[in-house]
């Protein structure tokens, strides 16, 4: 189910047309129906036709778990205060997003509020795509009244608390899973039928973090189970620098670790939708929401940026989020000043020339470099064991999920998850020949999953599980212990599927025409103390090798890919190889906002490059622009010329490097009036490439190259 044509790139905003925030994706997702936003002036529908009028196709997007819906809360919609529907802590704390917005229960009530003060005003202004963000209910929640109504309406008992007991905690949270699962089905399939009324088809999405960042954050969001809603067109991957920078363990030791993390997050999105044929936009944003200097959102941005080009069969993007705050927000200019100042020239530029590569970054067969078909198991209920803590089982930083994949990925293995709920699907086992799993931090909502689990094993998969089963939502009320079933704990419910013999020890197994590994520690252990990890590697390794043959596992310290002529690499850390990657040809240097051509690219230890090879240039004698810190328009070759307009933000440098048959002899820059435009330029004879640089301009620069 992909979107329209020309909808590769958007980015959204709560803000009218500005010539400061003009970034030129394909699409403005304007936010918020609320008239006069800020201390704006205009209705909603003012706002949409501003970015309409300057060639924009216009999308949707508001909050459904928080937003702008004073008029709700304050009783101006229905008569009605309803400020008693936010989500309340033990303590009796409203979680507040913002002045008099909540964090939402969503009632049935809200929902009718949603569908008919929101949903049908978008459709009504002519948009057909409409993105309800962040399904979040905090896990530290689910005290209030209007929650204890939704239990007894859900359950058919008494609320009760949480805090008391595993038992509790996971009804709690099976709760607020299930809320956030219906409100967005019940809009959804408001928005779609009620567009068909208007002719229109309207497509929705979700804009989400991962699983990972939910699971980390101690939030519980309906994630993968929304894949399967019909009325459910795809989702955004909302990973950026503020959820990626959450520290997590390795060999001993808990700091930020943004590539990694950004990987497995934007791997578990992919994978998330990967098996039902949803679209999935990335995204990335250059800064993030807490206030910290320029250089380290420029660091941390590269990190997560190179980290969602790494999936190639990605190629739909939210470019950034609120371009106004990127543009006209003030940041401190180092780490050690309170000095603030707007985003510096050398950052617009590369963040510009960044995003412009996403306009025509290409879909690609190709793979990361390294052992493929290593997975890692996730399930959406590795949100309802995060909080509180029970019978003194603690898993700090999600350790037991990443004690699976950082003593891999740290030594460059590219792993990737794997999701239960997507079991059935067989797109889901396509690439998966060891799959590594463990209930110590999750536990399976549906017992037909061990069903496809096991029949994967025995038609050749390698299974291993990793875990104690002490854990206290080991023995909840569930399937695996009610209607007849006297299971301990849901793992051996699947080893005995699985047809292995009590009392499941750790060991090797053969099943059918697959093996099954059991290892009888938590995950967690393998990175909350150093040099922990090489029992499981070795294991790891062992059941590879013997899987696959000649090959090895390979180890190494670096992930490269090519797209297209795109180079990205990603150099990794705390790794025993400290040795830099180094890449030779004719290379534009990405990340530099002089984009210099390079003969060697040196990408050092906790680094990462991204690069246009022009060496692969399918067509390299016809005229084209091959990075630029603007997009282009209206390109026009002849024999002897090349012109194109160039579009971008004002009151930032445009930089181009432009691919010409021979140097050329007049350079003409002028501006929409056609008055002259100050340019540098200069010729690189080996690269063939003429490097432009002026000033931008939203209403287009024309630039003319004769030779």
């Amino acid at each position: 189910m992909s979107g329209q044509p020309g909808e590769k790139t958007v980015f959204q905003t709560s803000n009218p047309w500005k010539p400061v925030t003009d970034v030129r994706a394909d699409v403005a997702i304007v936010y918020s129906v609320k008239d006069h936003h800020g201390k704006g002036n205009m209705t909603f529908e003012q706002r949409v036709q501003s970015w309409r009028d300057k060639g924009y196709k216009t999308h949707f997007m508001t909050g459904i778990a928080w937003g702008e819906y004073q008029d709700y809360f304050t009783g101006k919609w229905d008569g009605k205060w309803h400020l008693d529907e936010g989500q309340v802590t033990q303590k009796g704390d409203t979680l507040w997003h913002g002045r008099l917005v909540p964090y939402i229960v969503p009632s049935m009530n809200f929902i009718k509020y949603m569908k008919e003060a929101v949903i049908k005003r978008v459709i009504d202004a002519g948009i057909d795509a409409i993105f309800l963000e962040e399904p979040e209910f905090w896990a530290r929640s689910g005290y209030s009244t209007a929650f204890k109504k939704e239990w007894k309406e859900y359950y058919g008992f008494d609320w009760r608390p949480q805090h008391e007991s595993p038992e509790n905690t996971y009804l709690s949270n099976k709760l607020k899973y299930h809320l956030y699962y219906r409100a967005l089905n019940e809009c959804f399939t408001y928005a779609k039928e009620y567009g068909k009324t208007k002719g229109m088809n309207v497509r929705c999405y979700v804009p989400t973090h991962s699983l990972v960042n939910y699971s980390q954050w101690m939030i519980v969001s309906p994630e993968a189970s929304l894949a399967s809603l019909p009325c459910v067109d795809g989702y955004i991957a909302q990973v950026w620098t503020g959820t990626s920078r959450e520290p997590n363990f390795f060999n001993g030791e808990k700091k930020e670790r943004v590539f990694e993390t950004a990987f497995l997050e934007y791997g578990s999105m992919e994978s998330m939708t990967a098996p039902t044929g949803r679209k999935m936009f990335f995204l990335t944003d250059p800064i993030e929401d807490w206030p910290r200097d320029w250089a380290d959102y420029k660091k941390n941005y590269q990190a997560t940026f190179t980290a969602q080009l790494l999936y190639p069969m990605i190629a739909d993007y939210e470019v950034m989020p609120w371009p106004d705050r990127i543009y006209q927000g003030l940041y401190r200019t180092s780490a050690n000043s309170d000095k603030k100042a707007q985003i510096p020239r050398f950052y617009s530029t590369q963040m510009q020339v960044m995003i412009n590569t996403l306009n025509n970054m290409p879909l690609s067969e190709n793979k990361v470099n390294g052992s493929q078909g290593i997975g890692i198991l996730m399930s959406n209920s590795l949100m309802f064991q995060r909080f509180p803590t029970h019978s003194g089982y603690e898993d700090p930083q999600l350790a037991n999920f990443y004690g699976q994949a950082l003593p891999l990925l740290k030594r460059g293995v590219p792993v990737k998850t794997v999701h239960i709920e997507n079991v059935s699907f067989p797109q889901t086992w396509k690439d998966v020949s060891i799959l590594i799993m463990s209930y110590a931090n999750m536990k399976p909502m549906d017992k037909t999953a061990h069903d496809h689990l096991a029949a994967w094993v025995k038609n050749g998969g390698v299974l291993i599980y990793s875990g104690r089963d002490d854990d206290a939502f080991q023995r909840v009320q569930e399937w695996w212990n009610t209607g007849g079933n006297t299971f301990q704990a849901p793992s051996e419910h699947l080893f005995r599927t699985l047809g292995l013999k009590e009392p499941y020890q750790a060991g090797e197994y053969t099943c059918g025409k697959g093996k099954v590994v059991i290892l009888r520690n938590d995950p967690k252990e393998f990175v909350l103390k150093a040099n922990s990890d090489e029992e499981y590697i070795n294991t790891v390794k062992k059941l590879y090798e013997a899987k696959a043959g000649e090959a090895t596992l390979q180890y190494k310290n670096h992930f490269a890919l090519t797209r297209g002529p795109y180079e990205i690499i990603s150099v990794v850390d705390e790794n025993s190889d400290a040795s830099p990657y180094v890449l030779k040809g004719k290379l534009i240097d990405l990340f530099d906002p002089e984009i210099p051509v390079l003969d060697q690219k040196q990408v050092n230890p906790g680094e990462q490059a991204f690069l246009y090879n022009i060496g692969s240039v399918k067509n390299p004698k016809t005229p084209q622009v091959l990075a630029a810190a603007a997009r282009v328009y209206d390109e026009k070759v002849s024999k002897k010329s090349y012109t194109f307009i160039a579009r971008s933000p004002a009151s930032t440098t445009n930089v181009m490097r432009v691919l010409l048959p021979a140097q050329a002899k007049k350079i003409q820059v002028t501006d929409a009036a056609g008055k002259p435009v100050e340019s540098k330029t200069s010729w690189d004879a080996a690269s063939k490439t003429c490097f432009l640089s002026f000033e931008n301009n939203p209403d287009g620069v024309q630039v003319k190259l004769s030779w």
